[in-house]
């Protein structure tokens, strides 16, 4: 079974054993964690597909917690010819990196 959940403000298509990043959680590490907002739930054949209005009632997600931690930084830069204006700075984004157990 495959679904569609929606967290951080992003959608990310999951099934069980998949592992994904996904923004900061506010759990622990170790720890179980359930979605409630699934937006899709279908067969992994692509069969008896049901789409939420916007999210499907008592559907639900279970993942289980594995890291906290930061991504790589990126390099943010600033600048504007001819009026020797430029700024450089960095910006590690955190993230939560979660394996889904169950969808249902």
């Amino acid at each position: 079974m495959i679904a569609v959940i929606e967290t951080g403000g992003k959608q990310y298509l999951v099934e069980p054993g998949k592992a994904l990043k996904i923004e900061k959680l506010p759990v622990d590490a170790g720890t179980e964690f359930t979605f409630d907002k699934v937006l899709l739930l279908a067969e992994d054949d692509g069969t008896k597909v049901k789409v939420g209005t916007p999210y499907i009632e008592g559907a639900t997600v279970t993942v289980d917690v594995e890291q906290q931690g930061r991504a790589k930084k990126i390099r943010v830069v600033k600048y504007k010819r001819k009026v020797r204006y430029h700024k450089v700075y960095g910006h590690r984004q955190h993230f939560t990196k979660v394996k889904v157990k169950k969808v249902a």
